[in-house]
């Protein structure tokens, strides 16, 4: 950006990460000085670094969020209109046949998001602790690199609540490792206090796997990526940058959201309800199984970019409509929530 000669070619677009772009709001405005056409793509509002990503935001020529959740948070906190939003994509993936079906008589929870305190797996445990009565295992699968201390809590908790015959807590899997646990999952549990998205969420459903998830979270609307009447704005995008009405009150979901403060027995009555109700159990995981069909695909969420990069820009009088033209991108994304980020 700005006068480097390998910059941008006149007409082009960038499209920046926001952890990127947040972090140099000096840069993004000498950009929109130059005339360039700099947009943000924001996966994770920063309501730590207001200034900042206040200043970038600002000098964009345009933003797009990743989920609807991000998009009202945004437009809260900085008063921007006219945010576009395009919800993430999933690769398809093999249907995970469960411990259920296998016939190991023990329901098998899978809780995937990195050892942090914002994604309560201390609540999650508190919650499973008060399960014993009942068959159950579980694994909390994700990296324990950037909260040592909250990770060895966790170990710690569970060895204290009596939990370590029925609780691994084995770090970041990756490959045959990661696969065997999914296929072993009858139920996905995110439980963050905080999710723009939850990537995790359509990772479980495109396995089949029903999920559990915080209610007011991001992770509620990937939840219900997989019902039909999200359809049509997965794939059309949503130019005015409005979340969409649902047109079918109460639709089933696959899995539910559950209200959660600081006591877990909200989630410890309706894993209970789960544990004992061999119907519930699978009206979700019939329910999860359609929904892999359903899910975008990231050509979907691609193609959603691209169309609003192309469109915006023409109303603007810089190039002509057209998706496929040439679009300078900068992305410094995550790999995923599934390796535990």
């Amino acid at each position: 950006m700005g006068s480097d000669p390998t910059g941008p070619t006149p007409g082009s677009v960038t499209l920046v990460d926001s952890l990127l772009a947040c972090g140099a709001p000096d840069e993004l405005e000498a950009a929109a000085a130059a005339g360039q056409q700099v947009w943000i793509l924001l996966h994770m509002p920063l309501p730590d670094r207001p200034e900042r990503e206040h200043r970038a935001l600002q000098a964009a020529a345009g933003v797009i969020c990743t989920s609807g959740s991000a998009a009202a948070d945004i437009r809260a906190r900085h008063g921007l209109d006219g945010i576009r939003v395009a919800l993430p994509g999933t690769a398809p993936a093999p249907l995970a046949p469960g411990s259920l079906s296998a016939g190991s008589g023990e329901p098998h929870f899978i809780a995937v998001a990195a050892l942090l305190p914002n994604k309560d797996q201390a609540l999650l445990l508190e919650a499973l602790s008060r399960l014993t009565d009942l068959p159950w295992t579980a694994s909390l699968i994700g990296s324990d690199a950037a909260d040592p201390a909250y990770a060895a809590q966790l170990r710690d908790t569970v060895q204290r609540l009596g939990l370590a015959r029925r609780v691994s807590v084995p770090g970041e899997l990756r490959g045959s490792a990661l696969d065997a646990e999914w296929n072993a999952a009858d139920l996905s549990l995110l439980i963050s206090r905080a999710e723009t998205y939850g990537l995790v969420v359509t990772e479980s459903l495109a396995r089949g796997i029903p999920v559990v998830v915080r209610e007011g979270t991001g992770a509620v609307e990937a939840l219900a990526a997989g019902t039909p009447q999200n359809l049509p704005s997965n794939s059309a995008g949503n130019p005015a940058g409005r979340p969409p009405a649902p047109p079918v009150p109460n639709p089933p979901l696959p899995g539910a959201a559950v209200g959660l403060g600081t006591d877990p027995a909200p989630l410890t009555g309706l894993l209970r309800r789960w544990l004992g109700d061999p119907a519930l159990r699978q009206r979700w995981r019939d329910t999860a199984v359609a929904a892999r069909g359903r899910l975008p695909g990231w050509d979907t969420t691609a193609r959603t970019v691209l169309g609003f990069l192309a469109t915006e820009t023409a109303e603007a009088g810089k190039r002509p409509a057209n998706p496929t033209a040439r679009v300078d991108t900068l992305l410094d994304t995550a790999d995923g929530e599934a390796v535990g980020e």
